[in-house]
């Protein structure tokens, strides 16, 4: 069984731009209410989490509550009329016109050539927001056509223009244009529709061909969803139109060994992750057994045991570099405090928690009290371990632990900017990495010696250095969900690109403390073949750059690997040298 999710699903170029200018308003609006002048997108999931937000949609401007005057609201992608504008501003409010630059450049053709007289000829629906705004261009000259049949019955004209919804239909619009040519030789024809629409079918139309069967995710009221939805079923393909996970039926799935997935231009990217997700494992309840081990894999990344595992691979890094035995109980311990924090965190604060939106999402709402349950005796037995190991390392794991917990926690009274820990922008990232850092790395000395070395300081800086950069990385790929949800990441706050080079710039200085850390004296040879997973960190930079397609839990799982990598190569080092020390 194999999935295929198209390169060109979710966003597009002016929803991107329309959601991005809202929620760039929604960081400095403080308490004030913005509107948007009709649902921002057609995706009912995302207009919910905007309404927690502060951000409003009106249908009409009665609904704006009187003496709101000078509060701001949002021309949305679909633009609106010169008519509507101008009662907008009689209303007094502060416009913010997030019209999509394609769907701007069809109402100045529009525009142009109603002024010389032309009658306007639109190609699209008649009830869709973009088509009434542009019919209010034509000024009293502009007729709807959404069929090739409309083109007989409509008058005798001496001048026409043509322009077309930009997200109709490509060979609706090719027939249309087709019959008005023999009616209207002369007319002035203008292919308006979005070169991102025409992308977007033609890959659904060719995925349609090569797949069993087809899922379209999108709202029900996205008129480009239900297109793509329509040509796939042309292309007779069984086409499922889904507008979340929740709307799959796995028996109506199973039977197909090869679904193709897309999405339309108003479908955030979270949603078409837990679509793909949901599949995936659902057919690989049905798998062979050479695929058993992956799924393992994508259970354990799923349910955070990956991530514990992980941790304590990096435990054994640091113990090998500060010349320590390996204690399995220091293993253990960082095991359990990072899946105990990790788990708890996610429920203490739901509403802008790591669940939402995530592909961790269905499996922890469905086993929420077994998660909890299993967090809280991990971390029960983890400070018991820390207990066993004497005095120093209980009271160093109970503070993280207190820490830990207390991220989350809303510790200041309502109406302040930063009521807890995590409020603070970025926190997360430098949190994540600093508690990893600390039991991995300084907990062991603390238990073994009670004193701490170099060799200390060049390992709480690896783990610090990776953890930081893997978890920057994962918040790249999640950046367009944790804006609508408000978390302030580093790739929320100072944006993609510069997040890129932030971490390239880690990962170079890391690689550099790694090379100069044994000459110098400070740890064991050992670092040197930590420089195996700084490398593989500089290769998940490039997957992530590419957007290869692949699902949320397997880049989770890609990334996290970078912890396993670390474990393994001192293994490999410890073998070699002996246990020497060198």
């Amino acid at each position: 069984m194999s999935i295929k999710l198209a390169e060109t699903a979710g966003f597009c170029m002016g929803v991107r731009r329309a959601v991005d200018m809202v929620l760039e308003l929604a960081q400095h609006k403080g308490r004030k209410t913005i509107y948007t002048y009709g649902p921002l997108i057609h995706n009912p999931q995302t207009v919910e989490l905007l309404k927690g937000r502060g951000i409003i949609p009106v249908a009409h401007l009665e609904e704006i509550p009187p003496g709101e005057a000078g509060f701001t609201i949002i021309i949305r992608a679909h633009g609106i009329s010169p008519q509507e504008r101008r009662s907008l501003k009689e209303k007094g409010l502060k416009i913010i016109d997030a019209t999509c630059p394609k769907v701007g450049r069809v109402q100045a053709i529009i525009k142009k050539h109603a002024v010389q007289d032309f009658t306007i000829l639109i190609i699209g629906d008649a009830q869709h927001p973009e088509v009434n705004g542009l019919l209010g261009y034509a000024y009293g000259k502009g007729l709807v056509i959404n069929h090739p049949a409309d083109v007989p019955h409509l008058p005798a004209l001496d001048k026409v223009c043509v322009v077309a919804q930009t997200t109709q239909s490509v060979d609706e619009y090719q027939h249309i244009v087709d019959e008005i040519r023999k009616r209207y030789p002369d007319a002035v024809i203008f292919d308006t529709i979005c070169d991102s629409t025409e992308k977007r079918q033609t890959e659904v139309k060719s995925l349609a061909e090569e797949m069993d069967a087809m899922i379209i995710v999108g709202g029900k009221n996205s008129a480009n969803t239900q297109r793509l939805a329509a040509l796939s079923e042309l292309q007779g393909a069984p086409t499922f139109y889904v507008e979340t996970a929740n709307d799959l039926v796995a028996e109506k799935l199973k039977t197909f060994k090869k679904i193709g997935v897309s999405a339309g231009a108003s479908t955030p990217n979270w949603i078409i992750d837990r679509v793909v997700d949901n599949v995936t494992t659902q057919q690989t309840e049905h798998a062979p057994k050479i695929k058993y081990l992956f799924k393992l894999w994508i259970w354990m990344v799923r349910t955070d045991l990956y991530s514990a595992v992980g941790a304590g691979c990096l435990a054994v890094a640091s113990m090998f570099l500060q010349r320590l035995e390996i204690q399995p109980l220091y293993v253990l311990i960082t095991a359990l405090y990072v899946y105990a924090m990790h788990t708890l965190n996610r429920f203490i604060n739901r509403q802008t928690g790591s669940i939402i939106g995530s592909f961790r999402e269905d499996s922890y709402r469905r086993h929420e009290k077994t998660y909890i349950r299993t967090a809280v005796l991990s971390l029960i037995i983890a400070l018991g371990a820390g207990f066993f190991s004497g005095p120093v390392p209980f009271l160093f794991l109970l503070i993280m632990s207190t820490l830990g917990i207390l991220y989350n926690t809303k510790l200041l009274p309502a109406g302040w900017r930063f009521r807890s820990v995590k409020d603070l922008p970025g926190s997360k990232n430098v949190s994540m990495a600093f508690a990893w850092a600390a039991i991995a790395a300084v907990l062991p000395p603390l238990a073994e010696e009670l004193t701490l070395t170099a060799a200390t300081g060049v390992s709480f800086a690896f783990i610090f250095g990776i953890v930081f950069i893997r978890s920057a990385l994962s918040d790249i790929l999640d950046i367009q969900s944790d804006k609508l949800i408000g978390r302030e990441t580093i790739p929320v706050l100072i944006g993609k690109t510069h997040t890129q080079n932030l971490l390239h710039l880690a990962s170079l200085m890391l690689l550099l403390l790694l090379v100069a850390a044994f000459p110098l004296g400070w740890t064991t040879s050992a670092s040197f073949f930590l420089i195996p997973p700084v490398i593989y960190i500089w290769i998940c930079f490039q997957v992530c750059d590419r957007k290869p397609g692949l699902i949320g839990v397997v880049m989770e799982g890609i990334l996290e690997t970078a912890y396993i990598i670390a474990g393994l190569s001192t293994w490999i080092w410890f073998l070699i040298s002996r246990g020497t020390w060198a």
